[in-house]
């Protein structure tokens, strides 16, 4: 037996009709909502957190294609419809029926990143790969990210700063290296030598507290926007 459809709507909670723009807008909440790096590595949430998030990035990864999201839509309407016919009748449930195939012609569990034989390490890669490419795009709109590589601004730093409990960002930004190690040491260092990296990439290297923290204010300001939308 297969897979049940998994209900991609349901996951990122918008409307079957919902626009393109609508669920690029509900992936940004519920990936900042769900991210597991807004748990430590070694609590009780993250194994759920992560599968979560994974699940919403197999949902994104489908509905934001309108190729995928439509022969998704296929599928789910035949599912529905076939559900219609199942019986509790255990003699009946023995006699084969033949199904017709949906759109592509593929299993239930095709659908999204996850389906198919895939590694938990294959679809964490691609879960943060994907939230990356967004990431990268709500820290442009805040100011935090410019240019073709999505690099850190001096705001970037300075937020970095606040959140490591001081002046830190504003050293990073304006200061020579040497000086700016001098001053800070060694973690000021290591987080120096991130200058020329997308600002996605500086948030991976991030200590755990910080990154969980600067989630956080980015999805405060996803929902006031939504909300104020």
């Amino acid at each position: 037996m297969s897979d049940p459809l998994p209900d991609y709507y349901k996951i990122l909670e918008v409307s079957p009709t919902a626009t393109q723009q609508q669920i690029r807008d509900a992936y940004k909440k519920q990936a900042l909502k769900s991210h597991p790096d807004r748990v430590p590595s070694d609590s009780p949430e993250r194994p759920a957190r992560t599968k979560k998030f994974q699940r919403i990035n197999d949902a994104y990864y489908t509905l934001s294609d309108p190729s995928r999201r439509r022969d998704y839509d296929s599928a789910r309407t035949y599912s529905s419809y076939s559900s219609s016919f199942n019986t509790d009748d255990p003699e009946e449930e023995e006699i084969p029926r033949n199904h017709p195939k949906t759109s592509g012609s593929f299993p239930w569990s095709a659908f999204g990143f996850g389906g198919g034989a895939k590694t938990q390490n294959q679809e964490e890669t691609f879960s943060n790969d994907q939230f990356g490419g967004v990431f990268e795009e709500m820290l442009r709109e805040e100011g935090m990210a410019e240019g073709d590589h999505a690099a850190p601004t001096s705001k970037f730093w300075g937020v970095v700063g606040g959140l490591s409990g001081g002046a830190m960002g504003f050293i990073v930004a304006n200061f020579p290296g040497a000086i700016a190690g001098a001053v800070a040491g060694n973690r000021l260092g290591a987080v120096r030598d991130t200058r020329g990296k997308s600002v996605y990439s500086v948030f991976q290297e991030l200590p755990q507290g910080d990154k969980a923290r600067l989630l956080s204010q980015l999805a405060a300001k996803v929902f006031a926007h939504a909300v104020g939308s």
